[in-house]
């Protein structure tokens, strides 16, 4: 199928990042075959998008999420918490021990409806179901088949429910990633999840080292989120969170460690030197009290910290904006970092992405996957190279989604799913669904 997007203002991204108006993008077998102004374009196509008064952007990409949050929303049972593992104990270990695989399915797909709405085209989820683990990862790559996203995804293993529990997580994330490798699809792909070192014991550290790394898929991890992390692991290890993970070589180059709100100067420089990610999530992070990630000295460092939005929301826009003001706040300084936080969501997410799925993501070129969303924008002041990314930041991220296109296929048009589901009956389903859920709470 040719697709021809016509008349809009195109912001490419990538290493180039050029705005061109009155350009084209002509894409073809769920690639971008071609970028030119508008009249080089002049055969028969079988569809042409009209892009006039819009901005043509690279799809977004989320480096951390959790599908299964969307059955928390509303839910207002659980305990005050006065700290981090008080939320955790009173609120998500109660929540995920009462998932069922149907909760896993429609949580997961209505997280994805919402990706589509606001221009997010890839996601790579972190999931928990201790009592519903095998077939749940399954479960999630169906819902992203009917979603048309791209999606990856792992199984987080903890010691904190016993060995059974820890066990089939293990075998839940070699079973999916090896049906993921097999599959060789471009939309899907499977990380080897653990939750985070202080519900890991050495001994099981040793062993998902052990399968993951000859897996060759890396590790998707929560690192140093609050402060008890790191308290716990210097207390019963006499070794910083960091370094007990890279003891046990999890931090690697293909390896996200989510948060890494308190890790000092030196495990930024062992992070750095391994190549691993740090996936920030600001929103979370503030509404958890736990505090705020060093971007700007983890950039420096040599880090490539990526954005994810851990369940707060699908909007990348608005996560980049909290996390411009947090870095602001982080330093005292209402001016720094803001290409080293615009980078997460703009550059770094991308090259992340386009390693684990093996394609060109997060840009408007030719030969790159044609993940493109058009945005209703029109540029009060001038829009070009040089101030693009203030427009997307301050300007772009106030409007309204208009269409979305993964891999060539239009899955949103004129703020309208083009995707064969029946969104009143998904909704109405996970509403009962949810409320049994709160009832086993």
């Amino acid at each position: 199928m040719k697709l021809l997007i016509r008349n809009g203002t195109i912001i490419t991204l990538g290493k180039r990042n050029r705005v061109l108006k009155n350009y084209s993008v002509l894409i073809e077998d769920g690639r971008i075959k071609g970028v030119a102004p508008n009249e080089r374009f002049k055969g028969k196509y079988d569809k042409i998008v009209d892009a006039t008064d819009k901005v043509v952007m690279p799809g977004f990409i989320n480096n951390h999420m959790h599908f299964y949050s969307t059955m928390v929303r509303g839910l207002g049972k659980a305990k005050p918490s006065k700290d981090f593992v008080e939320v955790l104990q009173n609120l998500w270990w109660r929540l995920d021990k009462r998932l069922t695989l149907k909760d896993v399915y429609y949580s997961s797909l209505i997280m994805m409806i919402n990706a589509i709405k606001h221009g997010t085209t890839t996601l790579i989820d972190h999931h928990a179901s201790p009592f519903a683990i095998r077939g749940s990862l399954f479960e999630i790559a169906k819902a992203a088949s009917i979603s048309g996203l791209r999606v990856s995804c792992c199984y987080e293993v903890s010691d904190r429910d016993g060995k059974k529990v820890r066990d089939e997580g293990i075998a839940e994330n070699e079973e999916f990633i090896r049906w993921a490798k097999d599959a060789n699809s471009d939309f899907i792909r499977g990380m080897f999840g653990l939750h985070a070192a202080f519900t890991l014991e050495n001994e099981t550290l040793n062993r998902v080292s052990e399968i993951g790394n000859q897996l060759d898929s890396g590790f998707h991890i929560h690192c140093a989120e609050a402060i008890s992390d790191e308290e716990y692991s210097l207390k019963r290890y006499r070794m910083r969170v960091v370094d007990r993970l890279d003891r046990f070589r999890i931090v690697n180059d293909k390896s996200i460690l989510a948060h890494c709100v308190h890790i000092d100067k030196r495990e930024m420089k062992t992070i750095a030197k391994r190549g691993a990610y740090v996936a920030h999530n600001p929103q979370s992070n503030l509404n958890n009290a736990v505090g705020i990630a060093d971007v700007l000295n983890m950039s420096r460092s040599g880090i490539k910290v990526l954005l994810g939005t851990d369940a707060m929301t699908v909007n990348m826009l608005e996560e980049l904006r909290v996390s411009l003001w947090a870095q602001h706040l982080r330093q005292d300084n209402p001016s720094c970092a803001f290409m080293e936080v615009a980078s997460t969501l703009l550059f770094n997410n991308p090259e992340f992405a386009s390693r684990h799925f093996g394609l060109t993501l997060g840009e408007i070129s030719e030969g790159a996957a044609a993940d493109i969303v058009l945005v209703d924008y029109l540029s009060p002041t001038p829009l070009d190279e040089n101030t693009a990314i203030g427009h997307i930041i301050y300007g772009i991220s106030q409007e309204i989604v208009d269409t979305t296109i993964v891999g060539g296929r239009i899955l949103m048009q004129n703020k309208r799913l083009c995707i064969d589901i029946d969104e009143k009956e998904i909704y109405e389903r996970s509403r009962i669904l949810a409320k049994r859920l709160w009832d086993r709470f």
